[in-house]
């Protein structure tokens, strides 16, 4: 995996950079344009909308049968497949303007995204090692915010031309050409070592699977209240919260290579105690502060978190049994989506008692993140 001199000269560099443009504008598209179109279009309350966050985060609930799936079907391939998926269920949703049509398509959707993402991770992990692992996951970050950036200017031109269901049309169809052109490639490299195809559970990784739990809600947080807050409470047109998007992923194409640089350079216990810190001051700015100019600042500075995540698999990366890395980013990935399968229900039923309290729980989690953070311990 070192016989690169550059990461960039590995052909599953280039093959993932175009998998990951693709799963951005296929799932920014969708999270971009799902609030107004469940608010505006369909008129879903929030305990509906937290139902169909809930049910998006199955599939990454269960993203451990991608070792299974690993047996018949090679895994640089299954990457592919899954951002076919992916496609599909955005193609899919503007055919079904109903609560049930967009459980449905997100359902669809989200299986294509989840089970790219663990992928994503294992190739990742498999390919490039050293102090390469945080680098390369920082330009893959790096290119999703540029996917994120070219869907959501698209989305804000179009959107005055266009309904939302054609939309979601256009970019299903993008997305699906991409995943069918990555799958005739083969970026393979069969000197690696073979991966288990098995799940993994070992007990030296439980400080990973801690931090990939705590990970998950915060992840649910951002993704579904912070977003909701701004559309429901504060009335963001689709412009603005397009707009929105695009100023954090400008941020995340900047901010993520000197994260990646950082976390070598200060390693991952530092990198996560900055973040869960930082976290914590944002959900309590969220709850304690009504006020839309000031959420917007919350919301973008809360984005500029997000970068900070790959400390926890550099952190895997230094400790694993290479053979582990797929099996154990199933599984991580699992994990993960244990608290974002009923955190958004539970979340949207205390948000019709009160919209601060989902804020005021997601504050506690950051100080338990930052708890367990402070148990990393890495080799220089």
């Amino acid at each position: 995996m070192n016989k690169f001199k550059n990461y960039k000269e590995n052909p599953m560099y280039a093959y993932l950079v175009l998998l990951v443009l693709a799963s951005a504008i296929g799932f920014q598209g969708w999270q971009t344009l799902f609030n107004n179109f469940a608010v505006d279009t369909i008129g879903l309350n929030s305990f509906q909308v937290g139902t169909i966050q809930s049910v998006k985060e199955i599939p990454g609930f269960l993203t451990f049968f991608a070792v299974f799936i690993l047996l018949i079907v090679a895994e640089h391939r299954f990457a592919a497949l899954a951002i076919v998926t992916l496609g599909i269920g955005n193609l899919m949703v503007g055919l079904f303007p109903s609560f049930g049509g967009l459980l449905l398509t997100t359902l669809t959707l989200s299986m294509g995204f989840h089970y790219f993402e663990t992928s994503n991770q294992s190739l990742t992990l498999q390919y490039f090692a050293g102090e390469r692992v945080p680098i390369v996951l920082a330009k893959l970050k790096s290119y999703t915010a540029i996917g994120n950036v070219g869907v959501g200017v698209f989305i804000w031109i179009i959107s005055k031309h266009l309904e939302i269901n054609y939309i979601f049309t256009i970019i299903g169809a993008i997305v699906v050409l991409m995943g069918l052109y990555s799958f005739t490639k083969k970026p393979v490299d069969k000197t690696l070592p073979p991966q288990h195809k098995k799940l993994v559970l070992k007990k030296k990784y439980w400080l990973f699977y801690v931090l990939n739990l705590l990970s998950g809600a915060r992840r649910q947080i951002f993704m579904v209240f912070s977003i909701f807050l701004l559309v429901q409470k504060y009335h963001f047109s689709v412009a603005f919260i397009t707009t929105l998007f695009i100023i954090n992923n400008i941020i995340t194409y900047f901010l993520s290579p000197v994260v990646g640089k950082a976390v070598n350079r200060y390693g991952e216990r530092t990198m996560l105690t900055i973040e869960y810190s930082g976290l914590f001051l944002v959900f309590m700015g969220y709850a304690l502060i009504e006020n839309a100019h000031f959420a917007t600042a919350m919301y973008l500075v809360d984005n500029l978190f997000f970068s900070f995540v790959i400390s926890i698999n550099s952190f895997f990366r230094k400790q694993a049994d290479p053979k582990d890395i797929a099996p154990s980013m199933s599984v991580g990935f699992t994990i993960n989506h244990l608290t974002a399968v009923i955190l958004p229900v539970i979340g949207g039923l205390l948000w019709t008692i009160s919209w601060r309290i989902p804020f005021f729980a997601s504050a506690g989690l950051a100080l338990l993140s930052l708890y367990f953070s402070q148990k990393v311990r890495t080799n220089k």
